[in-house]
């Protein structure tokens, strides 16, 4: 598959369907935990596998990922990860738990509750991109990793390079109203194979390699 060189105006509708999904994901948290939260999208890029790891401070770092598999019209996968600080942090928020160690004491609820932002997350953006682009997609349930970077993605990198190349990346801040930390995290939508294609041509996006 040839590399797809996206437009700045390209990288903006993915951008905007990035944001939509972000405000869904904002309201469905905000509700769930009765506090207000804000989400934005500041970046979207199209990446390839071995970009992954370093977006996400390389291999070495420690980190709290959810994976997803997407079934529907456009299959593919899902990573949505955070620091295991920004993890511990937003379950702090979610909680109100006074001592969180997600990697040497894992609490039950608070990997619930990971789980449950990970579903909001990854819900609220493929609806938004289902909606835009007519297409339908839908997640499994997550599955969550607390490990270093390398350890985690690499494996599975690995074996959806056999149905892909490249990753949507689309970071995301999320600002809690009490909060004085910004939360970065990231969202990799790893299209199929026969997914990609789909998804950007749906956009009026087409291959350029």
């Amino acid at each position: 598959m040839g590399y797809y060189k996206l437009s700045s105006e390209q990288l903006d509708v993915l951008k905007e369907i990035g944001n939509i999904g972000a405000g869904n994901a904002a309201t469905s948290m905000s509700q769930l935990i009765d506090k207000r939260i804000h989400m934005e999208v500041p970046s979207v890029k199209v990446v390839t596998f071995d970009e992954v790891t370093e977006m996400v401070g390389g291999p070495e770092q420690l980190i709290v990922a959810m994976f997803f598999r997407i079934y529907g019209e456009a299959p593919g996968s899902v990573y949505f990860i955070l620091t295991k600080e920004e993890a511990e942090s937003l379950v702090l928020q979610m909680t109100n738990f006074t001592d969180i160690d997600l990697l040497n004491h894992p609490n039950h609820l608070a990997i619930s509750a990971l789980k449950e932002v990970g579903n909001i997350m990854t819900g609220s953006y493929l609806s938004a991109l289902s909606d835009f682009i007519n297409i339908n997609m839908q997640s499994s349930i997550p599955y969550l990793s607390i490990d270093m970077a390398g350890a985690v993605l690499t494996a599975g990198l690995i074996e959806l390079s056999h149905v892909s190349d490249y990753a949507i990346v689309i970071n995301t801040v999320i600002n809690h109203s009490h909060a004085c930390n910004r939360l970065k995290g990231h969202f990799f939508l790893l299209p199929d194979l026969e997914s990609f294609p789909k998804i950007f041509s749906a956009l009026g996006i087409h291959d350029n390699g």
